[in-house]
């Protein structure tokens, strides 16, 4: 094998098995850069408090809105939190109110997991398109299987739909949680303090939600997935017509 063709198969291996932190690039971005972004627009170029808020609160607004561009399609949910992230700038802007720029980041978290709930409710759980590039890994059979067990074609499609739908409720309400705590902080603790724990009740939110949605959903699912994959069980339309199926026609 040589350097080129090593180099191209380890490409290819990467965009068939996405990291995560290829997952959790965007959140990244938008947790880290506003955060640098506040205290060197206060303490080095000497901003105000509000100020250095609200301009570091663009970023995470920009980026969304270049995601929607490059993408050249509409996203729904990236689109909502658009406009939640605009209309609190503009509200922040308006009442010049430091604490507000703090708690419309609990508005985009709740926006977020109220949608998520929504989605649980509506029988089309919004977390299973994150959770399966993981759990199917670009194989081919991994997405036949995945696919039989989404739309029922599969006689563990029930309990594959339950835990589908119990791993979007651990992230919705991860996300609606980590809102109440980031409103209740905005308005009780000093806002320097605030910046800074809001991201590590931001953090402390996701990975809560990882490690309870993979115990809980993901990992189930991916047993049923990968016992899917080794032998495919008849679907509920077609058990009957099995030559093994005992007619009950007289």
């Amino acid at each position: 094998m040589t350097k080129d063709t090593g180099t191209k198969g380890r490409a290819e291996q990467h965009q068939r098995d996405p990291s995560v932190l290829d997952g959790f690039r965007p959140l990244i971005v938008d947790v880290a850069v506003p955060l640098g972004a506040y205290y060197l627009l206060k303490d080095v170029f000497g901003a105000s408090t509000f100020a250095a808020l609200a301009w570091s609160s663009v970023v995470p607004a920009a980026r969304t809105l270049w995601s929607l561009v490059r993408e050249r399609r509409t996203n729904a949910l990236a689109g909502l939190i658009l406009a939640v992230n605009i209309v609190s700038l503009l509200a922040g802007y308006l009442s010049g109110d430091p604490r507000l720029m703090l708690a419309k980041d609990g508005a985009v978290s709740s926006t977020i997991g109220i949608g998520i709930l929504i989605s649980v409710r509506l029988g089309r759980p919004m977390m299973s398109t994150a959770v399966r590039p993981f759990l199917v890994k670009g194989d081919p059979a991994k997405e036949a299987a995945w696919q039989r067990l989404a739309t029922g074609a599969s006689a563990r499609s029930a309990a594959f739909r339950r835990h589908e739908r119990t791993f979007s409720a651990v992230w919705g309400l991860a996300l609606l949680t980590e809102c109440v705590a980031r409103v209740v902080g905005a308005y009780t603790v000093p806002v320097d303090t605030m910046v800074w724990l809001g991201t590590v009740f931001l953090v402390a939110a996701l990975a809560t939600a990882f490690l309870v949605s993979g115990a809980r959903a993901a990992e189930p699912m991916e047993k049923l997935l990968s016992a899917e994959t080794a032998e495919p069980l008849n679907t509920p339309e077609t058990e009957g017509n099995s030559p093994l199926a005992i007619p009950t026609h007289r």
